[in-house]
């Protein structure tokens, strides 16, 4: 045999033996995990909930470890992956939104309006106190009504005195549906059930400051912000001698009702307790507090303050009208009205600040204000199922299939969602090969430093080669996402556990030892 011919065999049965051994490698390696992840699962508190999880190589696609991946899970906020997707790819990053004051009615030479004048919302997720770009965490250290200010400092700018009218606030650019299907009554009372308003001031909630009475047996001083006379007060909350502690403090407030109701009691050593609570109805807020707004500022109003809403059936009403002419061969147009008169403007931050907010904090309120965006921009109309209709129709073009996934609401906190493990890595992989799919990846909580998972996953392995969506609801944990192994091998994942008892902390705990062991041992 000639030599080349034998040294050309030698090397090949060599290359062949190599890949042999790392094939093995690889194995044992899966195998380990497999142990691992199976053994953190065992404990007899954890095996009572239902795991789905799915963990995939992204290097070369292999599927590294699974458990219940094609079975159907609750998902919480690992909803937000697929609507925060979808607006990035559909929309993109560089959308902003507008907030107008207008008015149809005509300013006389003495700053006389005669007619109403409206404040018009068009989504912008972030007329609050916000501090924007997104770093590290929230901050709010801008008035919680500054859009608005400056709003009404624009019309006393422009020589506005009187207003015949109303203050109109006008949240018609989306349908009125506050709330998703799915969502359960006591959600609503607190930040993460807020409203849904295109016109949305201060993430749509007031903050309730409670604090000590000087003396024991006194009620105890409660304030809020941004604006106190939204709500009517029944203060029962008794100050009680220092060290009676720990305070208990009870907050109620009835669906479509106005009034707190808070008992309980607190010592008077005792520093204080801050809540976030939901707003009823954002554009009567809107319009209450922008009337004040203009008052303080010596304009005279001689109307009162009202929303404009656009209810679900006029939205309903007009599609079946116009497609009942369609089909019978009439032409319909809507009457022509003239341009009203814009005497203030207010412009957001790019789309791409937003989606930061969304994912690393998880805002709730936010990701539905996109989920309508979506039906408004690139669907059938500015409704949830419009939103809906959009994503599923992304959903597929991405590879996932329709029995893999059931969504009602945009952000997560409807318990009727339903998604498997293997869809959530499906969705992953596919970002990841889109010329923006950093730009998204960016928008996730980096593991102990950011976001929703700044306090997890510190000093352990993990720290910082994470970035992973949560999700969070009654007996519900979730994290998805990306990790880096400590080989250098990239990983997506996706861990799902419904149904089970556990205490927060434990639960939290469970799903981190599985990550820390995603990343230690490939």
């Amino acid at each position: 045999m000639h030599r080349s011919h034998l040294f050309s065999r030698r090397w090949l049965v060599a290359l062949l033996l190599v890949l042999m051994a790392v094939q093995l490698c690889a194995a044992a390696d899966n195998k380990r995990l497999a142990k691992h992840i199976e053994q953190i699962l065992s404990d007899k508190d954890v095996a009572r909930g239902i795991w789905g999880i799915q963990v995939m190589s992204l290097r070369d696609g292999k599927v590294l470890f699974e458990l219940n991946q094609d079975k159907l899970f609750t998902p919480a906020s690992n909803t937000k992956l697929f609507t925060t997707a979808t607006a990035l790819a559909l929309i993109g990053p560089n959308h902003t939104f507008r907030t107008t004051v207008e008015t149809s009615g005509v300013v006389d030479k003495y700053g006389r309006l005669i007619g109403d004048l409206s404040l018009i919302g068009r989504g912008d997720p972030n007329l609050s106190g916000r501090v924007l770009p997104y770093h590290m965490r929230t901050e709010r250290t801008l008035p919680a009504i500054k859009a608005l200010e400056s709003l009404a400092d624009q019309l006393v700018q422009k020589g506005l005195k009187y207003i015949d009218g109303d203050v109109v606030a006008d949240d018609s650019f989306y349908v009125f549906e506050r709330y998703g299907e799915g969502w359960t009554q006591d959600d609503l009372v607190w930040e993460w059930g807020a409203p849904v308003s295109a016109l949305t001031i201060n993430d749509n909630v007031v903050y309730v400051s409670i604090l000590p009475a000087d003396h024991p047996g006194d009620h105890a001083f409660v304030t809020i912000t941004p604006f106190a006379d939204y709500y009517r007060i029944d203060n029962r909350i008794m100050t009680t001698p220092p060290g009676t502690g720990p305070r208990r403090i009870y907050i109620n407030r009835e669906p479509g009702s106005n009034l707190l109701t808070l008992w309980g009691n607190i010592p008077s050593d005792d520093h204080g307790a801050n809540e976030a609570l939901a707003i009823e109805d954002p554009a009567e807020f809107a319009a209450q507090l922008f009337r004040a707004l203009l008052q303080a500022r010596g304009i005279v109003i001689y109307g009162r303050a009202r929303p404009r809403h656009n209810e679900l059936a006029n939205v309903a009403t007009f599609s079946v009208t116009a497609v009942a002419a369609a089909r019978g061969g009439e032409e319909r147009s809507l009457p022509r009205t003239p341009s009203p008169l814009v005497l203030a403007t207010y412009q957001s931050l790019p789309l791409r600040e937003d989606l930061k907010v969304i994912n690393k904090i998880s805002q709730n309120l936010h990701a539905e204000l996109l989920l309508r965006l979506l039906g408004r921009e690139k669907g059938n109309a500015p409704t949830i199922e419009g939103g809906l209709e959009v994503v599923r129709g992304f959903l597929l073009q991405t590879g996932i299939t329709s029995d893999e996934f059931v969504f009602f609401d945009g952000s997560g906190l409807s318990r009727q969602n339903l998604v498997t493990p293997e869809a959530v890595v499906k969705l992953l992989t596919y970002i990841r090969q889109q010329p923006w799919g950093q730009q998204f990846i960016e928008t996730l909580p980096v593991a102990g430093q950011d976001g929703s998972l700044a306090e997890r996953l510190k000093m352990a392995p993990a720290e910082g080669r994470v970035r992973a969506k949560t999700g969070s609801l009654g007996h519900v944990n979730a994290l998805s996402g990306y990790a880096t192994t400590v080989s250098g091998e990239p990983i997506a994942f996706s861990i799902l556990a419904n149904n089970h008892n556990l205490a927060t902390r434990r639960a939290l705990e469970t799903v981190d030892k599985i990550v820390d062991a995603i990343v230690s041992e490939k």
